[in-house]
């Protein structure tokens, strides 16, 4: 029986949804505070609604509990230790310059052919996404592509789409690929050996089909032209910062994806010991790097470090570019500053070159001029809040691989991710989890091929309204569960959830996934306006190509004549 408190829960659920989709945002007047802004968005609207179902009774500190420390085989924090332990490992391997020194060389590669070096591009991003997942490759290759497009004088439409989708089609293959994976195999209790052998074929479906349509999609001169207009080679050196760090990054991974396989331990036992070993290691490497001189000192009279950071992503492209396309100073390392000394203030202007804006944004902006560390103006060392920004500043330039690090960390998703689990044991609490595995059952008549279908397109649908990819699959793997299937079935089941909860967030709204608003955030950073709409058009074509092929794969395994247990 659905009570007037299982109504309200659902309703929550949803709203809380639509808050995350669409964040709002307003200004509020506080004593003593003054004025803030507050947003409702990925964080707080579902704590909001975890407290609003609290206060309304519709939910109890057993389901708060039980969202946070577990019930059954899925336990909420070892699921976040392991994701932010492995985001950890995959970002420091971003940060030594070893992904993009890849590109580089995929790029020279294709050469000036344009459908070459798209295809080249599209391969080694599916491959890197394989191993260290969507998130963090998505954060540093969507650069490349940015400077990639500015370079060449390409409209960026096509070459970004590729990226996101090959990343998020390429994580659906291991399990420490995407949070979502951990959370189906923990869940549904699948094999890691057997999820990854039940997985392969669909992505490799998932990924030809996706290729194929983006072709299509994008198959006139202007987006993928035949010839392209730079005329000089890219030095992989140039975007490598830390090989010694690169070669120990990537060697932790695959020892960590080696004993995924062969322990069949929980994975975060294997994974954060490996992530302790690699924090180790940056603290000592880069601390023998800044003794020895191999990393610039800080210097106090600086108090924002070297006077302008470096870009050598950016730069590498700058001088690749052929003379009569180079904008303004592009063989100078930073925009050019200028005071105007008739305006008012202690502001520099600066001028640089509207022709390439992605280039020059995604320089990092130089440090307005610095108070003598001898002054006693506001500002001055003398203030507390001074003397802890020196100390953030000196440790950030002794250990420079941490530092940089720890920003890109997705902590965001802690409490994103404990609050969706809490709102799911609520809706169980409630009976409407009972409710939608009855559904299930009824609509599948638990046969297989069926069971494939349904949860696989419906998995696409609720990345769009079920708070990002990671609701999704804690919600239908609790309606899996709960459907009582026979193991074969599950197992089914789980696989078709993991295509739908990667591929989901190729999807229609940003928020599809926690890396498609980081994605989207980004590109709004380096001036590339992409409107909610205009994401939708560019993923429906990909994203139907995918989820009938892969699906379709996936389904063929369970006709009569093949064995499932294959």
């Amino acid at each position: 029986m659905v009570t007037r408190f299982a109504i309200v829960t659902l309703i929550f659920f949803f709203l809380s949804t639509i808050f995350v989709i669409q964040p709002l945002s307003f200004h509020v007047s506080l004593p003593l505070i003054g004025k803030r802004k507050v947003t409702i968005g990925l964080v707080t609207a579902p704590i909001m609604a975890i407290a609003i179902l609290w206060a309304s009774q519709c939910l109890g500190t057993t389901q708060i509990r039980n969202g946070i420390i577990g019930t059954d085989n899925i336990k909420p924090y070892n699921i976040l230790i392991l994701f932010i332990s492995l985001a950890y490992m995959a970002i420091t391997l971003d940060v030594t310059g070893i992904l993009q020194a890849a590109a580089f060389w995929v790029s020279n590669k294709g050469g000036s052919s344009g459908c070459k070096l798209y295809f080249y591009l599209y391969v080694l991003l599916t491959l890197i996404s394989i191993f260290v997942g969507n998130n963090s490759l998505i954060l540093s290759v969507t650069v490349f592509l940015i400077h990639h497009t500015a370079a060449t004088g390409l409209p960026p439409d096509a070459w970004l789409i590729s990226g996101f989708a090959a990343a998020n089609t390429a994580s659906m293959v291991l399990i420490v690929g995407n949070p979502t994976n951990i959370i189906i195999c923990e869940g549904l209790r699948i094999n890691h050996t057997a999820f990854t052998a039940h997985t392969v074929l669909p992505f490799v479906a998932c990924s030809v089909a996706c290729y194929l349509v983006l072709m299509l999609q994008y198959q006139d001169e202007k987006h993928i032209p035949r010839k392209l207009n730079n005329s000089r080679q890219l030095d992989p050196r140039e975007a490598l910062r830390d090989p010694v760090s690169g070669v120990c990054g990537s060697i932790c991974l695959i020892v960590v994806i080696v004993l995924s396989f062969v322990l069949q331990a929980d994975v975060w036992k294997i994974v954060l010991p490996s992530a302790g070993g690699k924090f180790i290691f940056d603290i000592c490497w880069d601390h023998f790097r800044y003794s020895t001189g191999m990393i610039p000192r800080f210097d106090e009279s600086q108090p924002d470090g070297v006077a302008f950071a470096d870009d050598p992503i950016g730069m590498a492209f700058r001088c690749a570019m052929p003379e009569e396309m180079r904008p303004t100073g592009a063989l100078q390392s930073t925009p050019t500053l200028q005071r105007d000394e008739n305006a008012s203030g202690n502001e520099p202007e600066r001028h640089e070159s509207s022709t390439f804006p992605y280039l020059n944004n995604t320089l990092q902006r130089a440090p307005h001029p610095a108070t003598p560390s001898g002054a006693t103006t506001p500002g001055s060392i003398l203030q507390p809040q001074h003397r802890l920004s020196l100390k953030y500043k000196e440790l950030a330039a002794h250990f420079p691989t941490f530092f940089s690090t720890l920003p890109r960390l997705p902590f965001a998703l802690v409490p994103f991710t404990f609050s969706q689990f809490i709102l799911i044991e609520a809706l169980e609490h409630q009976g409407w989890i009972d409710i939608f595995s009855q559904w299930l059952v009824i609509a599948s008549n638990k046969e297989i091929v069926p069971v494939v279908w349904l949860v696989g397109v419906f998995g696409v649908i609720l990345c769009n309204l079920s708070g990002t990819n990671i609701g999704a699959a804690i919600l239908l793997t609790r309606i899996i569960r709960a459907s009582d299937f026979p193991k074969s079935t599950a197992r089914a089941a789980a696989v078709s959830l993991a295509v739908a909860s990667n591929i989901g967030a190729v999807s229609f709204v940003f928020s599809a996934s926690s890396v498609g608003l980081f994605w989207a955030a980004m590109l709004k950073d380096n001036e590339i306006r992409i409107t909610q709409w205009k994401f939708a058009t560019w993923n429906m074509l990909p994203l139907a190509a995918m989820t009938g092929a892969g699906l379709g794969v996936h389904a063929t395994r369970y006709t009569p004549n093949v064995d499932p247990t294959v």
